[in-house]
């Protein structure tokens, strides 16, 4: 179903910000449930091919130039990279159900469980609170030694192999992350949205990161 619909996004009559035909047309249209529609245009929202807006339809986005990096890693291995002795201040793991944002992403059944680990990182003071939760094809168990980068978990014990990842940075308040990082509920943090996906576009962790803008600042580096 998914193929299908990026099939029909790439024709003519809707690229370049055209609207697609309501679910109702497009579960006719491809022979398919619409609750199979829905999970097909959830998963082409979040990776910005298309947008939908309340009472006015879902329209296929105007193509714009996208970045897969070539190679990338754990934030361990990043600072491990720039000489920086990070460690795991905490580390929980749970299987938890999550939202349907996460579920959609993951392309799980709402209120199917799914591994959550849970780490704050820095030195004498902490950095950064992560959450992940990760696609159960993947196989983890929680009994893995996560003090190892994380991806060369995924990598080398379970031959899943994270190649793409999309990123959403925003500023933000602490809130009630503010008791883990140290700080107050109104200082402002970077809030880091990864959704890393494998060679063939699978889902594999949904992450997000809350950092102290005092303690950090986020560059981009992009060659032509």
């Amino acid at each position: 179903m998914e193929k299908l619909l990026r099939d029909l996004i790439d024709h003519p009559n809707y690229t370049n910000g055209a609207f697609l035909p309501k679910e109702v047309e497009l579960s006719k249209l491809l022979g398919v449930s619409r609750n199979t529609v829905r999970q097909a245009t959830n998963k082409l929202e979040y990776e910005g091919l298309i947008f939908r807006k309340k009472g006015v339809g879902t329209k296929v986005a105007k193509r714009e130039i996208s970045t897969n990096l070539g190679e990338w890693h754990s934030f361990t291995q990043e600072m491990s990279s720039k000489g920086i002795p990070f460690r795991n201040l905490e580390l929980e793991v749970e299987w938890v159900v999550v939202s349907e944002r996460i579920s959609n992403f993951l392309n799980v059944d709402p209120g199917f469980k799914v591994l959550k680990l849970s780490r704050l990182k820095g030195t004498e003071e902490p950095l950064v609170y992560f959450e992940s939760y990760f696609q159960p094809r993947i196989g983890l168990t929680g009994n893995e030694d996560f003090s190892k980068p994380l991806y060369d978990i995924l990598e080398r014990d379970y031959h899943s192999i994270p190649a793409i990842s999309k990123e959403n940075i925003k500023a933000g308040l602490a809130g009630s992350k503010a008791k883990k990082l140290k700080i107050g509920e109104n200082d402002p943090i970077l809030i880091r949205e990864r959704y890393v996906s494998d060679p063939g576009n699978r889902p594999l962790e949904y992450n997000i990161g809350y950092y102290r803008s005092d303690m950090f600042t986020y560059t981009i580096e992009i060659r032509r």
